[in-house]
């Protein structure tokens, strides 16, 4: 999911390039990959030739590549330790085919179309005038409709200080003259408050 996001891939491959290794982590997106996955999404996964559960797709997807060294996998159960074992067994560099790589980038591309807010993390909109996170918030209400977990998202909502969370927005309009994708910040930021201000978020 996040081939463009920070160094990427891209980085990924310089890193390699000049002898480092690298180490993987949240390569499951700390489990919002394996979570439940939306109906287009499982449509996409329904039509490989190869089946696999969606946490075997990302972790082979990521020993397939020649430049990463260690993945890093968070297990809660022995079934987890069990499946990432056994799928290790069938990992290698190079192993996935070109179709299955293109089975991962239609994946991507769904969940992509669920994205609610078109926010690319510019931080042109900051600073806030009222010192509200935009983006940060934007992202944790995309992560929630992209990969369904509520629970979760209203926690992470909860750890953004109270001034600094969507309700603070005074609707100054500052934001909005410089928001490259000329997102309607202070609408989506009461919908977001709505969705996530709820006091039922626990670990």
């Amino acid at each position: 999911m996040d081939i463009e996001h920070q160094a990427g891939t891209a980085g990924l491959r310089y890193a390699a390039d000049k002898g480092l290794a690298v180490v993987i982590m949240e390569g499951l997106r700390g489990g919002m990959l394996t979570g439940e996955v939306p109906p287009p999404v499982q449509q996409v996964w329904d039509g490989a030739l190869v089946q696999r559960t969606p946490a075997e797709w990302a972790l082979q997807w990521l020993w397939t590549h020649p430049e990463v060294s260690v993945v890093l996998s968070g297990m809660t159960t022995m079934g987890q330790v069990v499946e990432n074992v056994e799928s290790t067994s069938r990992s290698g560099v190079g192993t996935m085919t070109h179709d299955e790589l293109a089975i991962v980038d239609r994946v991507r591309d769904q969940y992509n179309a669920l994205c609610a807010i078109p926010c690319t993390h510019c931080e042109y909109c900051l600073p806030c005038p009222n010192d509200v996170e935009i983006p940060r918030i934007f992202e944790i209400y995309n992560d929630m409709v992209m990969y369904g977990d509520n629970g979760r998202a209203k926690l992470f909502y909860s750890w953004i200080e109270e001034e600094k969370r969507a309700g603070a927005c005074i609707e100054c309009g500052e934001c909005l003259s410089k928001c490259p994708q000329s997102i309607e910040i202070p609408e989506w930021l009461k919908t977001v408050h709505a969705a996530l201000c709820e006091e039922e978020a626990t670990v």
